[in-house]
């Protein structure tokens, strides 16, 4: 917490000086009125003497509104200042997280990264809001209160020693209870994210399956966890509420008891009592202040605790310290005795993997479910690096590239293509921000699309929904290869981006596809044997290894396993 406050808050140190001074002057100020009142009272209306009691009261006003004036202008520089750091933050979680690879979106899991990046943020944002607003100025009360009543009466300011250790021993023992709720607070907040998420995104499937049911149950018992956990933090806090009221209330009580047999001593003065009265209640108030910065300092460490873990993760795909720019990539596409392993496996997903992909060639990827196909493919953009070997680019370890001449020059269409808010447009454009629709329209005919979107009411302007919702699958793929098409990279990465699409369609757009990807290496990932069967060369892949290598007659011939992959889909006069 204190790391992130003082990184954080560090730009702004200027406004809080400014909230220290301003929060200084209205507490002496508000410090100073219970004197005055007294003296308006023994000198003024004890005595008669109605000019003292204007003089004071005139004085008292003044005193009112530089108050007034200090606090507000205390609270609006602290509010700005709490906003800013909240804004930072959540912009260093954002940061980070982009520079996250796959690795670590994994092991932190999304719906806990939005958490932390909004709610976590909020907590810790709303304690630096109060500490501005109102903790600064507690001690200041405290301290200054002490001091006011020591001067009313010494006597009576022994109740004091008994009054405040209890109150700092109440809310210890509050704080020491709810830290706990806390922390299981935010994680079952996190549950409650992944639940809604995975409801949200899978709305389709859970009707297809009439499991609406079954998902509102699982909901509410997510709902009913997180419920169990704010009753027991409410508690807590019904608890402590009441006995803070209770002790400052039999204060109260002790005070005009003991005060009361002191004036009929002879010993103090009417004023001085009611003075020391306000004076006590600013001492309450001013451990009640705290308390309040309690009752949110347990969740917002919490929070920071959970926000220091994903800035303190470092993501596991670093940029090279000295990362070579080549003036020009042909696109060869080199894997040397590549191995891959899954943080945690126990085996390795690839194992010994080497083979070349050369510009102007087709090479094409088959194997079973969870033969390693995908992970072979995400290591060529450093979606994750290799346990060992190397990964190169025109002979460059991709490790030793500059990032941002990896993603200009690899056009990767993922298995699931993933469509943002916008237009047709807008996502075309994420391939290139200067297309032009000349561009877009090209990129759409080559890609299958152009009829469908001219369809569409709007054309290039018809709106997408969040995660292309609003196209069917085999549309979100083909929208999906128009937008690589634009960026026009040296390397092309098909990740099972035909299995949406019709045969006819699948022929139609390969065909289309082979004059625009002429002179740039294409490697095809597929399921189909019809999508693969014309790669200039195509791999084998079963278990993480290579089990066969050549063109789609030489396979038949002589692979097993390629020969059980084709009469699975295929007959004999088709495959042949």
């Amino acid at each position: 917490m204190l790391r992130l406050v003082k990184r954080y808050l560090n730009p702004y140190t200027a406004a809080i000086v400014i909230v220290c001074v301003l929060q200084l002057v209205q507490t002496l100020a508000a410090l100073y009125l219970p004197s005055l009142n007294a003296r308006i009272i023994d000198q003024g209306v004890v005595r008669g003497d109605n000019d003292f009691i204007m003089r004071t009261g005139a004085i008292m006003l003044g005193v009112s509104l530089v108050q007034v004036i200090a606090n507000v202008i205390a609270i609006y520089f602290g509010a700005r200042t709490a906003m800013a750091f909240g804004r930072d933050l959540r912009e260093a979680l954002f940061s980070r997280i982009q520079r996250f690879s796959s690795q670590e979106v994994s092991r932190f899991g999304a719906p806990s990264l939005i958490t932390r990046s909004t709610n976590d943020v909020q907590q810790v944002q709303m304690l630096v809001l109060f500490s501005l607003t109102m903790i600064i100025m507690a001690p200041i009360m405290l301290i200054g209160g002490i001091i006011m009543a020591l001067q009313e009466d010494v006597g009576l300011s022994v109740l004091l020693v008994v009054v405040v250790p209890v109150l700092a021993v109440t809310m210890g023992l509050v704080i020491w209870r709810m830290v706990p709720y806390f922390r299981s607070m935010q994680k079952r907040i996190d549950t409650i994210n992944a639940v809604m998420r995975e409801q949200i995104t899978g709305i389709r499937v859970i009707r297809a399956f009439v499991k609406e049911q079954d998902e509102a149950a699982r909901f509410a018992g997510a709902n009913s966890d997180l419920r169990e956990v704010s009753v027991k933090v409410g508690k807590v806090m019904a608890f402590a509420f009441p006995v803070v009221m209770l002790i400052i209330n039999a204060s109260s009580v002790a005070v005009m008891w003991f005060g009361g047999r002191r004036i009929d001593a002879g010993q103090m003065e009417v004023g001085s009592l009611v003075a020391f009265l306000s004076y006590l209640m600013f001492i309450l108030f001013a451990v009640m202040m705290a308390t309040m910065m309690f009752m949110f300092a347990p969740r917002a460490l919490v929070s920071a605790e959970r926000i220091g873990e994903v800035l303190d993760s470092e993501p596991t795909v670093l940029p090279p310290l000295e990362p070579k720019r080549p003036d020009q990539v042909r696109g060869q596409v080199t894997f040397d005795d590549v191995e891959f392993r899954y943080p945690g496996a126990e085996a390795s997903v690839l194992h010994g993997l080497s083979f070349t992909a050369e510009p102007g060639r087709t090479t094409a990827i088959i194997g079973s479910t969870g033969s390693g196909k995908s992970t072979l493919l995400n290591l060529i953009p450093r979606l994750f690096d290799v346990t060992s070997g190397a990964v190169r680019i025109d002979g460059i370890d991709v490790r030793d590239i500059d990032p941002a001449i990896i993603t200009s020059e690899i056009g990767l269409i993922p298995q699931q293509p993933y469509l943002f808010t916008g237009t047709v447009a807008s996502n075309l454009r994420y391939g290139r921000d200067d297309a032009t629709e000349e561009e877009m329209w090209d990129a759409l005919r080559v890609a299958q699309a152009e009829n469908f979107v001219r369809s569409m009411d709007g054309g290039l302007d018809a709106a997408i929904a969040q995660g292309g919702t609003n196209v069917s699958g085999g549309q979100r793929q083909r929208l999906a290869i128009a937008r690589a098409l634009i960026r026009g990279p040296s390397i092309y990465l098909f990740d099972d981006s035909f299995s949406a699409l019709d045969y006819a369609t699948d022929a139609a757009l390969r065909l289309a596809l082979k004059p625009r990807t002429r002179d740039a290496s294409v490697i095809v990932v597929a399921q189909r044997v019809s999508t693969i069967r014309d790669a200039d060369q195509i791999l084998v892949i079963e278990h993480g290894l290579v089990v066969g290598r050549g063109t789609h007659s030489e396979l038949l011939e002589t692979n097993e396993t390629y020969q059980e992959i084709v009469s699975s889909q295929l007959t004999a006069q088709e495959a042949a």
